[in-house]
């Protein structure tokens, strides 16, 4: 039996409601206090807890209390930070391995989204509320909380889209806002309204959730220990409690997969009026910009007619100049867009030495140190066929040479 949570979000989740849960259900309030000391931030924030009603229920709220005064008082609010800042402060701190590696997981996951949401590399992104002091003590909390209760799996239900508008850094923001909606995508989170036209899920709360939570939907085959109940800030139709289920679950029989998985989105539309060229073009187009895959299949359209699908597979960073080089040079008018996870090998590029040159060759591989296995060596057909081309010799004594070469370098590398 393994120890399972699953997140219960009727109101939603943030940051805060997933560790006043995590304080309900017990976890020691002097073991988060001295943990989150070590970040070196605890002079721009004092933690706050108390028992609260919403709709009659009692639950614990948690509060980040900002220890800041206005600018007219010649004091300055808390900094905006970036990802490496924010990085360098966890790492520096004295945490246990899973809670530190978890909380650089969740800042990295909201970095993707907002990057992918500016069109900027996730190191650029400029927090402001994701990136002052209560969601750093939010984010880490939360994962104290979590390794401190030695959670082997976690679950989440699907989440309340809300609705409206707020008031954010980048100006007045529809819900739920760019962030959290990205971050939805980016794990495929399923959504209902629930028709509280409010802001429900922050993006503290989707990071966490997205980053940690191992599927989204009903509630995992569990035997149940504990509740705990997590309070918003607002008074809602209804009770606005996030609820943490704690139980134990059966551990299945898995091993670790020799397969590292990233996310990919595959963008795909139909084109039959288009000539060939263009296509041709637009392909070339794509993969300068970086997708990983980019082609081309003959399908039957309506009224009889020959067409093409054209399929991109990127990065979800990729996907908004792939979007754009799409509708700019081919006559689509529309994309359809899915959100995937891939398992990769591992991947190298090495130079091996023939008798006739120098080849690069791409060694794809499973498993580490003693249980490294090779499974493909590919030797770079450019390469191949200039050496090919000046030697006047058969490209496939060349590709060959390259291999047995790759072979015989890993061999002695191995011993």
């Amino acid at each position: 039996m393994i120890k399972v949570a699953y997140l219960e979000c009727p109101t939603g989740i943030a940051g805060d409601m997933f560790l006043g849960a995590l304080v309900d259900v017990g976890i020691p309030w002097e073991y988060l206090q001295d943990h989150l000391a070590s970040l070196g931030i605890e002079q721009e924030y004092q933690l706050e807890r108390e028992q609260v009603h919403r709709c009659n229920q009692l639950a614990t709220k948690v509060r980040v209390k900002l220890l800041h005064k206005s600018h007219s008082e010649g004091e300055h609010h808390p900094p905006a930070r970036h990802l490496p800042e924010i990085t360098s402060i966890i790492n520096g701190a004295s945490l246990p391995p899973r809670a530190k590696d978890w909380s650089l997981q969740v800042f990295n996951q909201l970095a993707v989204a907002e990057g992918a949401v500016h069109g900027i590399p996730p190191e650029k992104v400029h927090f402001h509320e994701v990136g002052a002091t209560d969601a750093i003590i939010d984010i880490v909390g939360t994962c104290l909380g979590l390794d401190w209760l030695d959670i082997a799996e976690l679950y989440c239900s699907a989440m309340p889209t809300g609705g409206g508008t707020i008031k954010a850094a980048h100006g007045i923001l529809p819900v739920p806002v760019p962030a959290t909606l990205k971050l939805w995508e980016l794990r495929g989170v399923p959504t209902y309204s629930n028709g509280i036209n409010k802001e429900l899920v922050t993006p503290t709360g989707a990071a966490i959730a997205t980053t940690l939570a191992k599927s989204f939907g009903s509630p995992p085959a569990m035997t149940i220990e504990k509740i705990g109940l997590g309070a918003g800030t607002r008074e809602l139709e209804i009770p606005n409690i996030l609820r943490l289920w704690i139980g134990r679950g059966e551990e299945k029989e898995t091993r670790e997969s020799k397969f590292k998985q990233e996310t990919v989105v595959v963008l795909e539309t139909q084109i039959d009026d288009l000539n060939p060229q263009a296509i041709a073009y637009t392909l070339e187009q794509l993969l300068s910009v970086g997708a990983l895959d980019v082609f081309t299949q003959s399908v039957g359209m309506k009224k009889s007619r020959s067409g093409i699908l054209l399929t991109v597979i990127c990065f979800p960073e990729q996907v908004e100049i792939c979007q754009e080089i799409i509708f700019r040079e081919t006559t689509t008018l529309g994309i359809r867009h899915r959100t995937q996870l891939r398992s990769i090998l591992d991947r190298q590029m090495e130079s091996v030495t023939t008798q006739y040159g120098e080849v690069k060759v791409k060694i794809a591989s499973w498993g580490t140190g003693e249980d490294r296995q090779i499974i493909n060596i590919q030797p770079e057909y450019e390469d191949c066929a200039n050496l090919a081309r000046q030697n006047n010799i058969s490209w496939r004594e060349i590709y060959q040479q390259a291999i047995t070469r790759a072979l015989q370098d890993q061999v002695i590398s191995n011993k």
